[in-house]
């Protein structure tokens, strides 16, 4: 542990729905929710106004369908948009000092020793933060941080939490004892539900509480490395660095069997738990990977493998495990399987995992007020209708992919970004009965019309992510 306040976290607030509320002007100030939107979806990111209603990340679409009231966007995510933003920000992080650790798409570690500053004064550190979160939002089109400044990783991350959205928390060197003492234990760094539930059974709910009880007894507990862990940070003793590089290229992890195996559902199985080995590897490395490898080795020796590759990094189990018994499905194992192996590649070091579910398209009328209930017709809704008074963007589930060959029909994600000939940049509203509606504004633009067409129109295409400041905007 340091003595001063010298490491920074820094996360961006709702991140996915903030972006959505500063690309669609007609969002803003209502509640929005990102994430699957399919029967199986889950809430990736809930905006503040909808966070009012008990909408949370990793809850259920439908159970944030069931809560939050009509008028509530569900869109589904625009990871081009995102890590548009998120680039921005880790630039002006890296600006403030070279010592910069992303650990995901919306979060990082700044190490302050690195930058040319004065960090033996908490009121000078708490300079610097306001300055970032300025120039955060200046870069991002108004996007808002949270920081937290400390002694510690876990005290800065802890403080970054304390005051969302947008606030700032510095933790006094020498005070770090008495910060954490009123907190419950899951504040600490590894504490879950789980460890948090076995904890009260001995009367344990605060750090207070925590630091009381003896190194022997954690350990008893919980096991050598869990319990000395809990006994050493209950205590702000955490001496973590920042992690600057990422060496791995590739996690797996491989079974032989004793007898050959010519069952496929004991397979799978086994495909399912290999698929937690690998994800919680992938959790210990910090990394998410786009490739899913299997390998099947044959009673003769002789393997087969297969990959596939997606847009969306993960090291979600379920991911994993699904799309590696995909890959199986496609095998011709008469012979019987002698060894099984799973594994992840293609890694970067943030990603939303597990949070959407490919799903194929299905046509429904998100919006028909919007689309019209008996016309099919590619007709213009009208000038003066009012979407704003109706419903906001919600349906059921689409495709997520976002690129088409020629000739074929698109899919049109509830949320994404799109194209048309005389009405220029937008984004769809909701689709159904073979029409698309769309609403036509941008960053810089005032809550814009909505108009709906064929869902095959060829004056409509998928669009690019908008520009969020002026200078990007007028640039060819």
């Amino acid at each position: 542990m340091r003595d001063d306040a010298s490491i920074v976290h820094v996360d961006l607030d709702a991140f996915f729905a903030s972006v959505e509320q500063r690309d669609k002007p007609s969002l803003r100030g209502r509640p929005v929710i990102v994430g699957g939107t399919g029967l199986r979806g889950v809430v990736s990111t809930a905006s503040y106004e909808a966070r009012a209603f008990g909408a949370r990340s990793a809850m259920s679409t439908a159970e944030a369908r069931a809560i939050c009231p009509a008028g509530t966007a569900f869109l589904s995510p625009r990871f081009e948009a995102y890590r548009a933003s998120s680039l921005a920000v880790m630039a002006v992080l890296r600006e403030l000092s070279p010592l910069v650790e992303q650990v995901s798409i919306d979060e990082a570690y700044v190490d302050l020793r690195g930058a040319d500053l004065e960090v033996s004064s908490t009121a000078h550190v708490r300079e610097v933060l306001e300055t970032l979160r300025r120039d955060v939002a200046d870069a991002t089109g108004g996007l808002s941080v949270s920081a937290g400044a400390a002694s510690s990783k876990m005290l800065a991350k802890i403080g970054s939490d304390l005051n969302k959205p947008a606030g700032i928390t510095v933790v006094e060197p020498g005070s770090e004892l008495e910060f954490l003492a009123p907190m419950s234990v899951r504040a600490i760094s590894g504490v879950g539900p789980a460890t948090a539930a076995r904890l009260r059974t001995f009367g344990v709910e605060t750090v207070e509480q925590l630091r009381a009880m003896t190194h022997v007894d954690l350990v008893s507990i919980f096991g050598e490395r869990h319990g000395h862990s809990l006994h050493e940070l209950a205590r702000a003793r955490d001496d973590r660095d920042l992690t600057l590089t990422r060496e791995a290229k590739s996690v797996s992890h491989e079974e032989t069997f004793e007898r050959d195996v010519h069952d496929r559902a004991v397979l799978r199985r086994e495909i399912e738990r290999i698929a937690q080995a690998v994800s919680a590897r992938c959790e210990k490395a910090g990394v998410f990977g786009r490739t899913v490898h299997l390998k099947v080795r044959l009673p003769d020796f002789s393997s087969l493998t297969r990959s596939s590759t997606s847009p969306t990094p993960s090291r979600d189990a379920d991911v994993i495990a699904r799309t590696a018994q995909r890959l199986l499905d496609g095998l011709d194992l008469a012979q019987g399987v002698r060894l099984i192996g799973v594994g992840v590649s293609g890694f970067v070091t943030h990603a939303q995992s597990g949070l959407f579910e490919l799903e194929a398209p299905v046509d429904t009328p998100a919006f028909p007020e919007a689309v019209g209930e008996s016309s099919t017709a590619a007709t213009p809704s009208s000038d003066d209708a009012d979407p704003d008074a109706d419903e906001a963007p919600s349906t059921l589930p689409q495709e997520l992919t976002t690129r088409f060959s020629p000739g074929t029909t698109p899919s049109w994600r509830p949320g994404m970004d799109v194209h048309h000939d005389e009405f220029g940049a937008g984004w769809v509203w909701g689709s159904g009965r073979g029409r698309v509606t769309v609403r036509f504004e941008g960053p810089l633009t005032p809550k814009g019309p909505v108009r709906t067409f064929a869902v095959d129109d060829p004056a409509l295409m998928p669009g690019e992510p908008p520009a969020w400041d002026d200078a990007a905007a007028a640039s060819p």
